[in-house]
């Protein structure tokens, strides 16, 4: 008799802030398969943006996530602007950069937080997420909010940095950076986090390379990937910044890349604030965008971030596609979770910062007989074909 048992987990969990499911394989405490089961939170925003002007999708895009907002409407307004052809001014690439690199410390900062909590140090949970304040508070003085900042507009930022708005900021990411810096201590001696993360999740360089894992998870198996410094974008070329890596290639490591990772985006702040140009934040653009096909990149907090925009010279994109840095690593999470221990799925799961409503696909369901399929590549794009034929 096989001693190998399936165990759900999910999609409704307590461990997961979205829903999602997998289905384990287990044989005792260890997991020997898993398979995940994508789409509960699928939106259908790519068709929705079809059918909206260029304006109102920026708007529609930066609810794509509530933390990586900025880095998704940041990807969109670069395809569209590869698109018109028009170069935004330099101030502009800077400011866009600023806030670029303030919300990854929000997210690193709340990702923290949740890692903490789900290795029930609830301490450390509660200190990060106070600390996580101080971060909100210096967006929302830059731009009005605390959460969707709306600061991206095709062709250029809608807001400008004044000179007591810097010094703000340069206060707070002081404090943020030193305090992160403590954590990062805490996390290295603590024997409740080193228990749970040291060789937990192990995903190794070669694997990480072969799974085109992205962002702080593929950096921890010691893979020095960044679209920033590989394909420099908004003011990155200007700015002299270090790509943080670890070679642990698991959960302790994740830590520490991403504790790094703050104290570089402070570094990359004060720096663009002490070199910001001067000049206009923005540049007039035709509503009307020339046929084009563009892929735009952009590291966001969680890894690589890629948009796909297909114009028609209309005011509407006739096609739009979004690749979610969770989409990308959900194939190097299962590997991970194949041989560990049934009580760290949590923190193994939580250790890539997963996005589940970012990344989310279709799966049809034939409510009548219970059975459920997906398209391949070549049926969508049949279906994609016809679809257009009829408009």
């Amino acid at each position: 008799m096989s001693s190998i048992i399936k165990i759900p987990f999910g999609p409704q969990h307590p461990a997961f802030k979205e829903p999602e499911n997998f289905m384990f394989k287990v044989d005792g405490e260890y997991v020997v398969d898993v398979t995940p089961r994508i789409g509960y939170a699928h939106r259908g925003i790519e068709k929705a943006l079809e059918a909206r002007t260029y304006i109102l999708d920026l708007y529609l895009i930066e609810r794509i996530c509530g933390i990586c907002s900025h880095a998704h409407t940041t990807c969109y307004t670069q395809a569209v602007e590869e698109a018109l052809k028009v170069d935004v001014p330099p101030r502009a690439k800077y400011i866009r950069t600023i806030v670029t690199e303030l919300e990854r410390i929000h997210n690193h900062y709340f990702w923290l937080g949740i890692v903490a909590h789900e290795i029930g140090f609830e301490t450390l949970f509660m200190y990060t997420w106070r600390d996580r304040e101080i971060v909100m508070d210096l967006l929302e003085l830059l731009s009005g909010n605390r959460v969707q900042y709306a600061m991206n507009m095709i062709g250029g930022v809608r807001r400008d940095i004044t000179p007591e708005i810097s010094s703000e900021i340069m206060k707070g990411v002081k404090v943020l950076g030193e305090r992160m810096k403590y954590y990062k201590k805490t996390c290295s001696n603590e024997r409740t986090i080193l228990t749970r993360s040291v060789n937990v999740g192990i995903l190794k360089t070669k694997d990480a390379i072969a799974l085109c894992a992205v962002g702080p998870t593929v950096r921890a198996s010691n893979v020095k990937r960044d679209v920033r410094a590989d394909d420099p974008y908004a003011a990155y070329d200007e700015i002299p910044f270090h790509v943080v890596t670890y070679d642990g290639c698991d959960v302790a490591s994740r830590i520490a890349t991403r504790c790094d990772e703050v104290v570089e985006s402070v570094e990359i702040i004060r720096y663009a604030l002490e070199h910001l140009p001067t000049g206009s934040i923005e540049v007039i653009v035709s509503r009307l965008v020339p046929p084009a096909e563009i892929v735009s990149r952009v590291e966001a907090p969680r890894g690589e971030n890629i948009h796909y925009l297909r114009s028609n010279g209309t005011d509407k994109p006739a096609r739009y596609k979004v690749r979610a840095p969770t989409l990308a690593n959900l194939t190097a999470l299962c590997k991970m979770l194949i041989g560990g221990y049934i009580a760290d799925i949590p923190v193994v799961i939580a250790g890539i910062d997963p996005c589940f409503c970012c990344m989310d696909r279709l799966t049809f369901v034939n409510i009548k007989n219970d059975k459920t399929w997906a398209w391949e590549g070549e049926k969508l794009r049949g279906y994609g074909i016809k679809w257009y034929k009829k408009q």
